[in-house]
């Protein structure tokens, strides 16, 4: 029991010291708290577990337990916390999106081991080893233990995905945090499972837990001299949350459970298979660093490059795995990161940064690095003429500058400009990105991760990658080119239909305004003049509320909704404003979640369109039916139709309308609301027989 006591004083000192280390860093960083509150609980938690071996009776032995997991208790909530914020730049709005589950994760293992703290335990035994205690589990204990293996397995998946997500100097900074706070939790997990397993707390699995908290602090300790901060941003992929290994790990170790009970029975050893056990841990643990190694896996491969003589890319595999990985891309930051992240992790290399000339050319500005996040990283701060003179020097050149190497003085003005230029993510190969004759910027390259100098081979395939690069680079350009020159052409189209609505009604208020001196003492003329100012101020707010449309984010609110009842109501708020008869065949229908608001305005604007479609005589039919799946509502109308080039080119697109009043805003709205539903609208038309549109609403949307 004395080496028991030693081990959990010596692991509560030790995780104390650490958090404490980590807070004086930044007091003010909220994953920085989270660390400090994470560390503080286990090393309490530590220390609750030495009192417990300090007891000789079994009511002092439960006492010191029960108060021991009620520390415990902390652990799931802080460090689900920690694991969402850690190296997350938008852990604020991530935090808000998990808030429920976080709140979970402290109020029920709290109101487990506190409000039913008598049904933590259901009995105590003694056994022929001295001072050994075996506390079995109550319905409460057991179930605080299954919802802290639940909050492991998260924390272990939140933790493998920021891993996962980083390449690079990003990764070299945080491997030894993951792989302590990995390590950490893999065990309390395998210690837990145990514990569910036997349904009784054995103290050998604390000396087990108390071993593994320092193994895992000393890793921490060495990750910290490569990491200022915890707070980094990493750019995570979506998709990675979906390809977790954490829960196929565990699910295969939960099948082999049962053999690892029954090794604990074979090994009547009391803490000798612990401690066994142990050994084997501290053997996976070093693995697992060997494994993530960059360095020794560039060594591996060149080692096989070179005395295998074999070609050391497949190149056809590399470019069909660069294409796929940059196609589908569009935005710069994504292209960005996608790229750095790529070539870091085909050549092994720490630092890897595009950089693009800004809009005004004068500055260098990062859109993807592996050797800092994107908030971290500033432009590239050259002196006055470093940027053109670059430019005039490389722009026409397609081979790569070795800037150590280089003669020009523009390469040691760009070298000394690089963030880190005394660290080991340090600029030493530039790959222009130049592309029909435009200079686009540059693909910086640090040293390789194994001091492996760069091969012919090795250029060659960055060379063809910046070529790639440049290519997607000037298609972005130009697709953000094109959006601008649609954006000035609706804003020139919506400016000359206000234009000319606004100079009628100028020319009115003009007239009125003109004719007020000579009439104003006539009733008739005052009550005319303030129709036509009326009407002014009327069809202004009318304007402003029909191009407010184009700009309105469609936000649905849900609720279940009998489509016939809206349809009902709707029709019922139109009355006065029809001229034509309008007939309905609605049949019974399920309910759907919709926006009830938000379809009523769909409804209601194909009604008044057809409303005003009938000049001369015939009917609005609306109707409602059940089809595939879909609930589908009809509006028919007898009117003038469009015709088939309106309806091919021009149907559903703003500013684009057959009616003399009309601005065209109708319709586009309505598509744009059926399709936040999930669903879409159609139209039949000819021109002198009337048009038809079905609204089709998905049932199980």
């Amino acid at each position: 029991m004395l080496f028991n006591l030693i081990l959990s004083s010596v692991a509560a000192l030790f995780t104390a010291l650490l958090a404490l280390l980590v807070l004086l860093r930044d007091r003010h960083s909220f994953v920085h708290r989270m660390f400090f509150g994470g560390m503080i609980a286990l090393a309490v938690e530590a220390g609750l577990t030495g009192l417990t071996y300090q007891a000789t009776s079994p009511t002092e032995v439960m006492f010191w337990h029960r108060v021991r997991i009620i520390s415990t208790a902390f652990l799931p909530g802080t460090w689900i916390l920690f694991s969402l914020s850690f190296a997350r730049g938008d852990n604020k709005g991530l935090l808000y999106r998990w808030r429920g589950m976080t709140l979970i994760a402290f109020v029920i293992p709290l109101a487990l081991t506190t409000l039913f703290n008598g049904s933590l335990f259901a009995e105590i035994t003694l056994l022929d080893l001295p001072s050994t205690w075996i506390l079995r589990l109550g319905w409460s204990g057991y179930a605080f233990y299954v919802f802290f293996l639940l909050s492991m397995v998260f924390i272990l998946m939140n933790m493998e995905r920021v891993f996962r997500g980083t390449i690079g100097h990003l990764r070299w900074q945080i491997k030894f945090m993951v792989l302590g706070l990995g390590s950490l939790f893999a065990i309390r997990i395998y210690t837990t499972t145990q514990t569910l397993l036997l349904r009784s707390l054995d103290p050998g699995f604390d000396v087990f837990n108390m071993g593994a908290l320092i193994v895992a602090g000393v890793l921490m300790i060495r990750s910290l001299p490569r990491m200022k901060l915890l707070t980094l941003d990493v750019y995570l992929s979506h998709s990675l949350l979906y390809n977790s290994i954490t829960i196929l790990l565990v699910g295969i170790y939960l099948l082999v459970v049962g053999f690892a009970s029954q090794l604990i029975a074979y090994f009547d050893g009391g803490l000798s298979f612990h401690l066994n056990f142990f050994f084997i841990f501290l053997a996976l643990v070093v693995l697992s660093i060997l494994l993530v190694s960059d360095r020794i896996r560039s060594k591996l491969r060149h080692f096989i490059a070179f005395h295998l003589r074999r070609p050391q890319y497949d190149y056809r595999k590399e470019w069909e795995f660069f294409t796929k990985g940059i196609t589908p891309l569009t935005e710069l930051k994504d292209l960005g990161n996608t790229v750095a992240k790529m070539v870091a992790e085909t050549l092994h290399v720490l630092s890897v940064t595009v950089w693009i000339v800004n809009e005004t050319g004068d500055r260098l500005v990062p859109c993807g690095s592996t050797a800092h996040s994107m908030r971290n990283t500033p432009d590239l701060q050259l002196s006055s003429g470093a940027t053109l003179e670059i430019i005039r020097h490389i722009k026409d050149d397609e081979m790569p500058v070795n800037l150590a190497e280089a003669k020009s003085g523009w390469a040691s003005e760009l070298m000394k400009s690089d963030p880190d230029y005394s660290g080991k993510t340090r600029i030493q190969w530039a790959f222009p990105l130049n592309a029909r004759g435009e200079f686009l910027g540059l693909m910086s390259v640090g040293e390789r991760i194994s001091d492996i100098p760069f091969s012919a081979e090795d250029l060659d395939l960055l060379k063809t990658i910046s070529f790639q690069l440049a290519g997607s680079l000037l298609n972005i350009k130009l697709a953000e080119q094109v959006r601008q020159a649609k954006e000035k052409e609706a804003f020139q189209t919506v400016s000359a239909f206000m234009m000319h609505d606004l100079k009628n009604l100028a020319s009115k208020l003009s007239l009125t305004m003109e004719n007020f001196t000579r009439h104003f003492d006539n009733p008739e003329f005052q009550k005319d003049a303030l129709n036509v100012i009326s009407q002014s101020v009327k069809k202004i707010n009318s304007m402003c509320s029909n191009l407010s449309l184009l700009s309105q984010k469609i936000e649905l609110n849900r609720a279940e909704t009998d489509l016939n009842q809206l349809v009902s109501s709707t029709l019922s708020g139109l009355n006065g404003y029809l001229n034509v008869p309008l007939r309905q065949n609605l049949i019974p229908l399920p309910k759907l979640f919709i926006d009830l608001e938000q379809i009523q305005k769909v409804l209601a604007n194909l009604i008044l369109n057809a409303n005003e479609a009938i000049t001369n005589g015939g009917e609005i039919q609306v109707a409602t039916e059940q089809s595939h799946g879909w609930i589908v509502l009809m509006v028919k109308d007898s009117g003038c139709g469009m015709s088939r080039e309106f309806m091919e080119q021009r149907l559903f697109r703003p500013f684009q309308t057959t009616k003399k009043q009309g601005m065209g805003i109708g319709l586009f709205h309505s598509r744009a609301i059926v399709e936040a539903h999930g669903g879409r609208i159609e139209a039949e038309s000819e021109e002198g027989k009337g048009t038809t549109f079905r609204v089709y609403l998905p049932l199980s949307h």
